[in-house]
C-alpha cells in the first residue's frame, strides 16, 4: 500500500494533485491524505511515502513544515509545489525530491510520479527486516552504520547511536547489501557511505567511531570505495 500526502491551503490543488495521482495508480493499492495546512501534516505521525507539499502557505510554510519533519526523522520523499520557482533553491536543505511549479503541467507531474515510484521501489530494496521475538522492524539501509558479528547474534549500529541485536549471518548480510556494505573483518560489514578513510589497522567512519580492517583486506576496501563513488555519482 503506497501512502501519499497533499498538503495544500488550497482545495482547488487538492482536488487537482488527488486526481492527478488516481488517474496515474489505478492499477497500484494506494491511499491519499489530504492536508489543508502544515500544522495538520505534522500532527499525523502516518509515515508517507510521497508528500506534495504546497510552499506558500500560512506559519508554518511548507518549508518550515519540511524542516520540522526532517527533525522529526521523518524520511518521506518530497515534492513541493510552488508558483515561484525562487523558492526552490532552499528545497536542498530539506533534502526535496523534486518540485512541481503552478499550475501544474500533467506531463511533468507524471515523470516526478515515476521517478518517485521508482526510488520507493529501491528504498525496499535497500531495507532490512529485524525481526525479534514477536517484533519486527523495519531498518533503511542507509540509516545503517555497520554490521557487527558476536556469537550467534549480529548488532546493527545505527546512525543515530542505537543497536539492535538479533539472530543473522553477516554472510547473508554481505550477499543482500553486496556493493553498498563491504566485509571489512571477519567480524564486520560496514556501510561505504560513512566510511572517511583507514589507517592502523582500523576504518574511520563519519560518525567518529572506528571498526577493525583485515591487513588483506585493505586493497579491496580502496577498490570498493572508488566503485562505490562511481556509481553514486551516476
Amino acid at each position: 500500500m503506497l501512502r501519499f500526502a497533499i498538503c495544500d491551503d488550497e482545495p482547488y490543488m487538492l482536488d487537482t494533485l488527488s486526481d492527478l495521482l488516481s488517474r496515474s495508480l489505478d492499477s497500484l493499492p494506494y491511499h491519499i491524505t489530504r492536508f489543508h495546512s502544515g500544522t495538520e501534516l505534522l500532527a499525523n505521525s502516518t509515515p508517507f511515502d510521497l508528500i506534495f507539499l504546497d510552499i506558500q502557505m500560512e506559519a508554518p510554510d511548507g518549508m518550515e513544515t519540511a524542516r520540522r519533519m526532517r527533525q522529526q526523522g521523518r524520511r518521506s520523499l518530497l515534492v513541493f509545489v510552488t508558483v515561484l520557482k525562487e523558492y526552490v533553491f532552499d528545497a536542498f536543505a530539506v533534502d526535496a525530491f523534486d518540485y512541481l511549479l503552478k499550475p501544474l503541467d500533467p506531463q511533468r507531474f507524471q515523470e516526478i510520479l515515476a521517478r518517485g515510484l521508482k526510488a520507493l521501489d529501491q528504498q525496499c530494496a535497500q531495507e532490512l527486516l529485524v525481526q525479534r521475538g514477536a517484533c519486527v522492524q523495519v531498518l533503511p539501509s542507509k540509516e545503517i552504520v555497520y554490521f557487527e558479528v558476536l556469537g550467534r547474534k549480529v548488532y546493527v549500529h545505527q546512525a543515530d547511536g542505537t543497536v539492535l541485536d538479533y539472530y543473522d549471518k553477516l554472510e547473508d548480510l554481505e550477499a543482500r547489501f553486496h556493493g553498498h556494505f563491504f566485509r571489512c573483518h571477519r567480524s564486520y560489514l560496514v556501510n561505504l557511505d560513512y566510511v572517511r578513510g583507514c589507517s592502523g589497522g582500523q576504518v574511520s567512519l563519519s560518525t567518529g567511531e572506528a571498526v577493525p580492517l583485515s591487513r588483506l583486506r585493505r586493497q579491496d576496501l580502496t577498490q570498493a570505495l572508488l566503485r562505490h563513488m562511481r556509481e553514486r555519482g551516476r
